[in-house]
């Protein structure tokens, strides 16, 4: 089993980008989601705002985020994303744990996607682990992955929303694939995990599934009106 894919997703709900190794800290993947997307009343995500899906989000050599090539701060920026998300849309930085769904990395396996049968970038996954037999990953929540010196606990399986209808290429919306994951796997789909022991990990790094007693981290997700929503 090894490392196959490495993603980040400097804007939360934009494209993300695909990269060749990570740093790993206690906060999930560098970088990872650290600019949103606020209206009036909170965060806005592809889940009302499928639009955002069609931008990318990538970062330059020095860190700089940025949105179909324009650095995040740039008017353009400003005004491709008002373009899909709405006129009161603006981009903020943040970086409290709030701004993860659930927690600071999603972990998923090729196998348990070529079963699904459907395009696996749907599931927005940090990392994607490559030789995995079928649908073994649905037996690891409460393990742990050692990539490395590298420790990944693994919480739960992730339930799944409207965000995995959107066809990551052309924006269009398949509403059967939601009803898959419903049907076939009780809506459930990938992992829920978190950084136990930060360090850098690479695409074709071994990884092995041990078993390991970690303390459980507190589950993030934005609470609307909450103060650190308003800049």
């Amino acid at each position: 089993m090894y490392v196959k894919e490495l993603w980040r997703y400097p804007v939360k709900s934009l494209r993300g980008e695909r990269l060749t190794s990570v740093e790993l800290t206690e906060d999930g993947v560098t970088a990872d989601r650290q600019i949103h997307v606020q209206g009036v009343h909170g965060p806005l995500t592809a889940r009302t705002r499928h639009a955002l899906l069609g931008l990318s989000a990538t970062t330059d050599p020095d860190g700089q985020v940025l949105i179909d090539g324009v650095p995040w701060q740039d008017p353009k920026a400003a005004a491709a994303v008002r373009e899909v998300a709405g006129p009161d849309a603006r981009l903020v930085r943040y970086a409290g744990p709030e701004r993860f769904d659930v927690l600071n990395l999603l972990v998923a396996t090729d196998g348990a996607i070529a079963e699904l049968g459907h395009d696996g970038r749907r599931l927005r996954p940090n990392i994607l682990l490559g030789d995995v037999p079928g649908l073994a990953e649905r037996e690891w929540p409460g393990r742990a992955l050692r990539i490395g010196d590298t420790v990944v606990g693994m919480l739960k399986l992730r339930a799944r929303c409207i965000v995995t209808t959107i066809d990551p290429d052309t924006g269009g919306q398949n509403l059967d694939v939601l009803r898959d994951i419903h049907r076939r796997y009780d809506g459930r789909f990938a992992l829920d995990s978190w950084v136990a022991q930060p360090g850098t990990i690479r695409v074709g790094d071994r990884v092995e599934v041990v078993d390991l007693d970690l303390e459980r981290p507190r589950p993030g997700g934005w609470i609307v009106g909450a103060p650190y929503l308003v800049p």
